[in-house]
Order: structure tokens, then sequence, then C-alpha cells
């Protein structure tokens, strides 16, 4: 009887909890677009827990080798070659640089490698980003996420030196 009424009280605990880690986590599942004649597919997830935000980028038919992607400043995929995301999300008027390390702007995700089949992931968290808060300087959505055909080279201004616009995703709701 005790081991009865254990469990449904464990039970009841997992799903309360359960239910309230549900309710404080925001989410958001994009997808990639071809741009620049490319064939990049791929999908980005967000979620925000606890104040901060886990970025995963899991992406196909890149060229192998590393690649750098970005946060643009405008929700806006239209164009060919990505042109139309503006150039990279800067709420805090920053210099462009390697995340975490001096200067560089809330958009300088980074570097990633793509394996010898064309597919790649990168993953960052962070405590600097918000979905849908009322900081502009932390909220990644009406933005976009690129990614350019090079590597990000961290010296460049005000891109990195990162090549062509090979896939686009607006980050909204």
């Amino acid at each position: 009887m005790k081991k009865i009424i254990f469990s449904i009280v464990l039970i009841i605990v997992v799903i309360i909890g359960c239910k309230t880690v549900s309710k404080n986590t925001k989410q958001l599942r994009l997808n990639f677009e071809a741009k620049s004649n490319s064939n990049v597919t791929g999908t980005a997830t967000f979620i925000e827990n606890k104040g901060k935000v886990t970025f995963e980028a899991k992406l196909s038919g890149l060229q192998p080798g590393v690649h750098a992607i970005h946060i643009h400043e405008k929700s806006d995929c239209s164009a060919a070659d990505g042109s139309s995301a503006g150039g990279h999300w800067n709420p805090t008027f920053k210099k462009h640089g390697k995340w975490a390390e001096g200067e560089y702007h809330k958009g300088d995700i980074g570097n990633f490698t793509a394996d010898e089949n064309g597919n790649g992931t990168i993953t960052l968290t962070t405590d600097e980003w918000c979905i849908g808060c009322d900081d502009p300087t932390k909220d990644v959505t009406g933005k976009s996420l690129i990614v350019h055909k090079d590597k990000d080279d961290f010296v460049s201004q005000p891109t990195g030196n990162s090549g062509a616009r090979i896939a686009c995703s607006a980050i909204i709701k």
C-alpha cells in the first residue's frame, strides 16, 4: 500500500514539474532556405529556459569545411542572395569579433565545420539573448539567421569576410 501511494505521489510531482518547466520555456523551430544558388537546407531551434537561450542549427548540403553563421538585423529572406536580411544584428554597437572574446556583435555566433558529407551542427547557450522579451538588445525575434559560404575571420569589419550568404531563416514566432 505504501508503495502504491508513494508511486502516485511521485507521478503527480513529475506531472506538475513537467507542466511548470513547459510553461516557463519558450521555443522557436525554424527552417533554412537555400540562397545564392546553394543546396543548403536545415533547421534551427532557440529554446529559452531560466534566463538562458540554447541555439542549435543542423545543416546539410554544405561544401565540406568551415562556415560562419550569424544573426542578421531583419527577418527578411526574400532576396535570392540573402541580402534582404541586412547586416549583422548589433544592438550594442560593438565591433565585429569572436563570441565572448573582446568586442563582438550579439549576432556573431561563429564558425562550425561541415563534414565530408556536407552536414554541420552548431550549438550555443547564452544569457545574452531572449525570445520575445522587452529588451531590444537581447530579443532575437524579428531577426534572421544567415549561413555563409566561408569561415568568419573574426577580424574584418564589419562582417568577418565570411563570403556569400548561402542559407537564411527568419527568426519569427
